[in-house]
């Protein structure tokens, strides 16, 4: 089945009048180097007869492969569907790209009349019993052609996304089913683009100075900035994205201030106004139940872990359950502390959601000696970039080099040419660093190309980018990035390793989403190696490295708060499990209360939100739905895998070729466990996890 990367899943269709194909640089053949999408010539007008074009030559692609008289085999029905939609696929990258880092009011309203429009376009054709007869026909008889592992494993798992799909349905539950995916797909567009608006339409507007008392200077001047963009001179905004928000919550001596501020995070789209979400979830929960129960499951869970490493919900919650119990008595005694420094500063009141980041700071001052403000300056964003291509040299041999004349989606895209060991061509990474207006919060790594080969044999090198919402630079002063943000570089340069390296031989892959952490995380771990640091961190106008006594304090740190960290991220994956567990539908559902008394009844305190609460979890919008716990599951994974980089050096290119080609290189074109233990020898074990929270 044709691959749809998340990236290109929120769409839209506007029919408006265009000139001719020739001139529309999305239907001309693409002049560019690399093949890269030509995103400065294309305009909005472009994009209505480009997808009408795309999906009617797609469209007759599929019907020449169903008519095809000849007997099915592999090539002439499955490997021709791979090859098919190559048209479809490239606008649809391109629109995706637009609709997450260069949003306006016309791409959005775009992209709410393609979105459903794509949705039935797919359903048309891989609901279509011709289609599925032959492919079945191909699967029932795979001994007879010689097909190699990963056209094997790939048949293998477009059979079951077919019947997941609904393939195998009598007609009339196909067009059931067809209603329902289109109502899905207007549905979690509308939440995700509530999201984005609640993140822009908020501001903490501040006109007196005492009240930014205990910010860093370089919060108070990013404010200003940001203030004197929305033309209020003399006074300082704060938003409620991270760069933002986080700073204010960690040092804002103002109590009040910082619970307007966190209270405006943790209740977006929770305001009964026209970016409410609560009732666009409630939709999508029930319409995700009816759509389990049409495809023969017990829930919407069961649907997406089938073909993940968990294999099944009950799975998952073991695992979370476990971490749970452990976890919970480690975070109460965070929160003890907590309690106990502000009782002992003479504090009338108690712990709250919005003190924890602020007394957080405080006690770590007071335990390690470690002030975040003190190690910012060995993080300057240009010196972490650098220690991420200096890791990836180290381990694998490429380099990464600026490379100008390359279109971008967005003049602050940056764009480099990686090279392999022998100074060959590998690929290009893009990466897109700070937060704006016309961009989706988080971060996350795309691509505009995947590995692959064309029908005449021609490789293709992966384009792979790499988006964040980084701290800006703020006067004279670079970006200087937090310990949280350091981290975050390197996750998802992790993902783009995996991207770098895939052998992925079609535009289609089956990556098991339990799996698709392992290479981000396992990354984490490079980040703040006291061999590493010394490579990177750099104080930004001395050039000092960073010297041991801070390396020290920032290593007896490191499981600080990790109570914190991890229950909030466990509360979010059980309440997303909770949620698709549901086995019937309840139109009188109210995800707020459902989210309240499901996390009361697990033991969640009062004083911690689940990471993402119902009304702004993107991710299980956009392929983490029943699959937030991914994280989780993958850290599992990223721990017990980088026991093998200490016990062997964490710079050992024996290891990290290993690793390359077990895990990286096949990742979506083989079975996970079979990868994993291909690198490791053996099947991964939780030990080293559970040793590193303190909890075995």
């Amino acid at each position: 089945m044709k691959k749809i990367f998340l990236s290109i899943l929120i769409i839209g269709i506007f029919m408006v009048s265009c000139s001719k194909k020739e001139t529309n640089p999305l239907l001309s053949e693409w002049d560019t180097p690399y093949g890269v999408p030509p995103f400065e010539q294309v305009k909005i007008e472009h994009f209505a007869p480009a997808f009408e074009v795309a999906m009617k030559e797609h469209k007759e692609e599929m019907e020449a492969i169903i008519t095809n008289a000849e007997e099915p085999t592999y090539e002439n029905t499955v490997e021709a569907a791979y090859y098919a939609g190559e048209l479809l696929n490239k606008v649809s990258t391109v629109f995706g790209t637009f609709n997450s880092v260069n949003i306006s009011d016309e791409i959005q309203q775009l992209a709410q009349e393609i979105y459903p429009k794509l949705s039935a376009h797919y359903d048309e054709i891989n609901l279509d019993p011709r289609y599925f007869e032959r492919f079945k026909a191909v699967y029932d008889n795979k001994e007879k052609f010689d097909l190699n592992d990963e056209q094997l494993f790939l048949l293998k798992g477009d059979y079951k996304g077919f019947v997941q799909s609904g393939a195998a349905l009598p007609e009339d539950k196909k067009e059931e089913l067809k209603k329902i995916n289109q109502e899905l797909s207007g549905l979690t567009l509308d939440y995700s683009q509530n999201i984005l608006a609640e993140v822009n339409r908020y501001k903490l507007v501040i006109d007196n100075k005492e009240d930014l008392a205990g910010l860093p200077q370089a919060s108070i001047d990013a404010a200003a900035e940001t203030a004197a963009k929305d033309s209020l001179d003399g006074k300082w905004v704060f938003t409620i994205q991270k760069p933002s928000m986080i700073p204010f919550l960690q040092y804002a001596e103002n109590r009040e201030l910082r619970k307007e501020i966190y209270d405006a995070y943790v209740n977006q789209g929770n305001h009964d106004d026209e970016y409410d979400n609560k009732e666009n979830l409630a939709k999508i929960l029930n319409l995700r139940v009816k759509r389990a129960k049409l495809l023969g499951y017990d829930n919407h869970a069961s649907i997406r872990t089938e073909n993940r490493m968990a294999q099944n919900p009950e799975n998952v919650f073991d695992l979370l359950n476990q971490l749970w119990e452990g976890i919970l008595p480690k975070v109460k005694q965070e929160r003890s502390a907590l309690q106990a420094m502000i009782d002992k500063e003479g504090g009338d009141f108690k712990l709250a959601p919005h003190d924890w980041f602020y007394y957080t700071e405080k006690l770590r001052k007071e335990k390690y000696d470690l002030d975040e403000s003190e190690v910012r300056p060995y993080f300057e964003l240009e010196n972490v970039r650098q220690g991420i291509f200096d890791v990836a040299n180290k381990l694998y041999g490429i380099t990464f080099t600026p490379i100008d004349g390359i279109p971008v989606p967005h003049p602050e895209t940056t764009v480099y040419e990686v090279k392999e060991a022998d100074s060959s061509h590998l690929a290009l990474f893009f990466m897109d660093m700070h937060p704006r207006a016309s961009k989706r919060g988080g971060a996350w790594c795309g691509g505009f190309s995947e590995h692959h080969f064309t029908k005449d044999g021609k490789e293709v090198a992966p384009l792979v980018n790499n988006v964040t919402n980084f701290t800006r630079p703020s006067g004279e002063q670079p970006a200087l990035l937090s310990i949280d943000e350091v981290e975050t570089m390197f996750h998802e340069f992790g993902h783009a390793l995996d991207g770098l390296f895939s052998e992925t031989s079609y535009t289609t892959s089956n990556i098991a989403w339990d799996f698709v952490e392992l290479p981000s995380q396992i990354m984490e771990h490079w980040a703040f190696e006291k061999e590493v640091l010394k490579m990177y961190a750099k104080h930004y106008k001395t050039g000092e490295v960073i010297p041991d006594e801070l390396i020290d304090k920032l290593h007896a740190s490191a499981n600080f708060n990790q109570g914190f960290a991890l229950t909030e991220v466990l509360a979010a994956s059980l309440l997303d499990m909770k949620f698709h567990t549901m086995t019937e539908e309840n139109p009188d559902l109210n995800v707020m209360e459902f989210e309240k008394e499901y996390l009361n009844s697990i033991g969640l305190i009062p004083e911690i939100y689940s990471r993402y609460r119902s009304t702004y979890f993107n991710h299980i919008m956009g392929g983490y739905d029943a699959g937030y716990y991914s994280y989780t599951w993958a850290n599992v994974l990223d721990e017990d895998a980088f026991e093998a980089f200490k016990e062997n050096g964490i710079f050992d290119q024996e290891t990290a070729q290993s690793f390359r080609e077990n895990v990286l290189a096949k990742n979506g074109i083989k079975d996970a466990m079979e990868m994993y233990v291909a690198f490791r020898g053996r099947e991964p074990k939780i030990d080293a996890l559970l040793k590193n929270l303190g909890i075995n």
